[in-house]
């Protein structure tokens, strides 16, 4: 009756502890990177590179809502003069589900030039994204776009790959009810993050390197 009594005490403070490091983490990164967001495309300081991520898409292959305001955002980010290109980054690993495409189109639609949409086709996880954008891209320094609930696991991430980053919410509706539930996971997924970063250590896709030209752009 005592091992069973301990055990179940053991079993508790171990997952008391747990929860402890999970939310002092995220409260220590948001705060460390509060100063790195910006709820407007107007206050954001101008970068060369938007960096968008993808989100997910419809069953017909068209973006759906939270990646929609991400290129929504991104595209106004251009037309204001922030960003010279937009590397649309997301995954493509099966046939029919294409997201960086997806992206392309809608940017294009809203009025971005086809010659300033940068695709990364192997942005599975915003780990890969950032890494890739790096590696691959050659990119230093970016306005990364992304919803609120979801951007200071990007922004560890990036950092954490080098990148000088700030980033502008693309907010522009409410997600309910799913939102609550990203919002729940993203505790637990920036620990993930931090384990990717400093233990795991994987190596997304690469290939070639493509740096992004901006020397055709003033």
């Amino acid at each position: 009756m005592k091992i069973l009594k301990w055990t179940a005490v053991l079993t508790i403070a171990t997952a008391a502890t747990g929860l402890m490091i999970v939310l002092g983490f995220r409260w220590w990164a948001e705060r460390r990177y509060a100063a790195q967001v910006y709820g407007s495309v107007e206050d954001v300081p101008p970068r060369p590179v938007a960096l968008v991520l993808g989100a997910g898409l419809r069953a017909d292959g068209s973006v759906a809502p939270v990646l929609a305001d991400r290129v929504t955002t991104a595209a106004d980010l251009y037309h204001a003069g922030k960003v010279q290109k937009l590397l649309c980054t997301g995954d493509n690993r099966f046939v029919d589900y294409n997201e960086p495409a997806a992206m392309k189109r809608y940017a294009m639609a809203l009025g971005v030039p086809a010659e300033d949409i940068v695709l990364d086709y192997a942005g599975r996880r915003t780990y890969d994204s950032c890494y890739r954008a790096r590696a691959i891209f050659g990119i230093q320094d970016a306005i990364l776009v992304t919803q609120r609930f979801h951007v200071t696991r990007s922004l560890y991430l990036c950092e954490a790959q080098g990148l000088d980053v700030v980033a502008v919410t693309a907010d522009r509706r409410i997600y309910a009810p799913r939102q609550i539930v990203w919002r729940t996971r993203e505790y637990l997924a920036l620990l993930l993050a931090w384990w990717d970063v400093n233990v795991r250590q994987p190596v997304p896709i690469l290939g070639n390197p493509e740096p992004i030209d901006l020397a055709t752009n003033p």
